[in-house]
């Protein structure tokens, strides 16, 4: 069961200068991978910088960051996030950190789901943050209809559409920028998530699952590319093992991707707002 202390009270999001929502049509695509890195490579570039991982089927981020288990406890204005780092620069709400245990699962139906989505966004107490990166669970229905509109008062960045470069994704993928022109919400940009296997030994590149179908989506679809990730063992090492790979593996394939991705995502913030 989900720890029943719930607050009464709504809180806000006005100390958030930017908020930037993790999407994509399909799952296994790679969301929480990138939410994480990106959180981790904008906290490199100096910026404080908020998780909200809604995926409450599936919360992952806790353990990428090595805080599973930790307690969320209530403060004046709301729930405390998980501070990740010493320095305070990340900090994490996640519905694993409500589980009374790691492996139970959340049997709920919509409106349960929803609640807790519109409850996470008023009544977490964020304080002064860069950038709330929110890592959303697959699909376009009920619980990205939540989020979206919990946050629209809040004037969102934008999207981040994550895919991997087979048809069968692009495909899902394609749907959900459907989606956000629907509900009115901008995309950021596309990523093609392991895009290519770069060898540990000798640099080539295998293209595992294809290549360039996220790229070709992002050109049909007019929005911006921002680049591909390749599978890479440290990245995975570094996600099983609650590493900052941002900072542990510089010469790893993937780093020159999401640190690209991360100085886009800067570059796009509005002047005079960064």
């Amino acid at each position: 069961m989900i720890r029943a202390h719930l607050l009464q009270e709504p809180g806000n999001l006005a100390g958030v200068r930017h908020i930037v929502l993790v999407l994509s049509g399909k799952g296994g695509v790679g969301k929480s991978t990138i939410s994480t890195e990106l959180a981790l490579a904008l906290r490199h570039a100096g910026k404080k910088v908020g998780i909200l991982d809604v995926d409450l089927c599936g919360p992952s981020v806790p353990r990428m960051l090595r805080v599973q288990g930790r307690a969320v406890h209530q403060g004046d204005s709301g729930w405390v996030p998980v501070f990740v780092d010493r320095e305070q620069s990340i900090s994490l709400m996640s519905v694993g950190f409500l589980l009374e245990q790691p492996d139970e699962a959340v049997v709920w139906r919509g409106p349960k789901k929803n609640a807790l989505i519109k409850q996470f966004v008023s009544d977490v107490a964020w304080g002064q943050l860069d950038y709330l990166v929110v890592d959303t669970p697959p699909g376009t229905s009920d619980e990205h209809m939540a989020v979206v509109d919990a946050l629209r008062p809040y004037s969102p960045l934008g999207a981040l559409v994550v895919t991997t470069p087979q048809a069968v994704s692009v495909g899902d993928v394609r749907r959900e920028l459907t989606f956000c022109r629907k509900v009115g919400l901008r995309v950021i940009g596309l990523v093609e998530n392991m895009s290519g296997f770069v060898c540990p030994h000798c640099s080539e590149c295998t293209n595992i699952f294809s290549r360039g179908g996220g790229e070709e989506l992002a050109r049909h679809a007019g929005v911006p590319f921002l680049g591909s990730v390749p599978l890479d063992p440290e990245l995975t090492r570094s996600l099983e093992d609650g590493r900052d790979f941002i900072q542990d593996f510089p010469d790893s394939p993937a780093f020159p991707a999401l640190s690209s991705i991360a100085q886009k995502i800067l570059s796009q913030t509005p002047a005079g707002l960064s």
